[in-house]
């Protein structure tokens, strides 16, 4: 077995008490925000954390008291991993699905042990965030390189795919159906995407275009058969933002009374930026913004994340295969 596919993505917090050093390890890179000088940044995320530890252990409260990102990437990997291993015999190369989380466990450095020890000749890297930041992607990268480098492993990064069909499709399958819970067809549809400071937008960061690129082919490919959801309301909003600087605007909250204020009545939230459940979706969405939504009048659904519906999982094998071909 030397094909290896690492899955990247963010971690969360998978107690109560894993809380505070998630945070830490959160706040403590500078990808994501700079807190000062970097001889500061960790005394800063010290604090931080520790401030923040205890509203947060609420929100997680409210959800299993841990994020279930871990369990559900680990179900996307098992499930990839038997796609892209299905009817082949015995004389092909077989793949092995890894997963890093950048903030809790597994984290890379120890993923990349593990990879080194299967003998792992071949790896393809796969960002689960298909719009491209520097503070996502780009420090999962920039970490795994770090644990990686020297090692003889031949490495091809798959660091971006907002517009890959298969992916779009699954999507607007997920979108079609959370339609189907709207009372009927007067409702607007509100793509929610996690924030990123303004800075990086400015300083050349691709999120925000690759944020439009995906929701551009969406409404065209929901227009399309089976689904036939044309001439489509939508909205652009953003959510979970932190920090004292200067994020993406107009924050999802806004949106909901803007539009409560303009007669909305029935409201679809698409987790745009999201490829599974975590506490942006399970609990912003669910119970802060379904909750405001009502006492403003809208009837509030959201779209189901991707996690591992099969159009998902298709589209992630379809992707590896894709970028297999390419570089054999």
């Amino acid at each position: 077995m030397r094909n290896g596919i690492l899955l990247l993505n963010l971690g969360g917090p998978d107690s109560l008490k894993a809380v505070r050093p998630f945070l830490y390890n959160l706040f403590s890179d500078r990808d994501i925000i700079r807190l000062g000088p970097s001889f500061l940044q960790k005394p800063i995320a010290w604090i931080i954390s520790t401030l923040r530890s205890k509203h947060t252990e609420e929100m997680y409260g409210h959800i299993g008291s841990k994020s279930p990102i871990l369990e559900i990437t680990k179900a996307q990997a098992a499930a990839l991993e038997n796609a892209l291993n299905e009817n082949q015999d015995r004389s092909t190369e077989k793949y092995k699905v890894y997963i890093g989380m950048r903030y809790w466990h597994p984290f890379t450095q120890d993923v990349v042990n593990e990879i080194v020890n299967d003998g792992i000749k071949r790896l393809f890297v796969l960002s689960l965030y298909p719009h491209y930041s520097k503070a996502t992607t780009g420090s999962s990268v920039d970490e795994l390189k770090k644990h990686i480098e020297g090692k003889d492993i031949k490495i091809n990064y798959i660091n971006e795919w907002p517009d890959f069909p298969p992916y779009i499709d699954a999507l607007s399958e997920l979108i079609s159906k959370a339609a189907l819970k709207l009372p009927d067809q007067d409702y607007e549809l509100l793509y929610s995407a996690h924030s990123l400071p303004e800075s990086f937008i400015k300083e050349g960061d691709p999120y925000l275009e690759h944020i439009n690129i995906t929701i551009d082919k969406v409404n065209a490919r929901l227009s399309e058969a089976p689904y036939g959801l044309s001439g489509l309301k939508w909205h652009l909003s953003f959510q979970s933002k932190t920090g004292p600087v200067k994020w993406l605007e107009p924050s999802t909250d806004y949106i909901i009374k803007k539009l409560a204020s303009e007669g909305c009545k029935n409201l679809l939230v698409v987790p745009i930026s999201f490829v599974s459940d975590h506490i942006e979706t399970l609990y912003e969405i669910d119970i802060l913004y379904r909750d405001m939504a009502q006492k403003h009048g809208i009837n509030l659904v959201r779209c189901d994340a991707l996690n591992t519906s099969a159009k998902f999982i298709a589209a992630l094998k379809a992707l590896i295969l894709k970028n297999v071909k390419e570089y054999s």
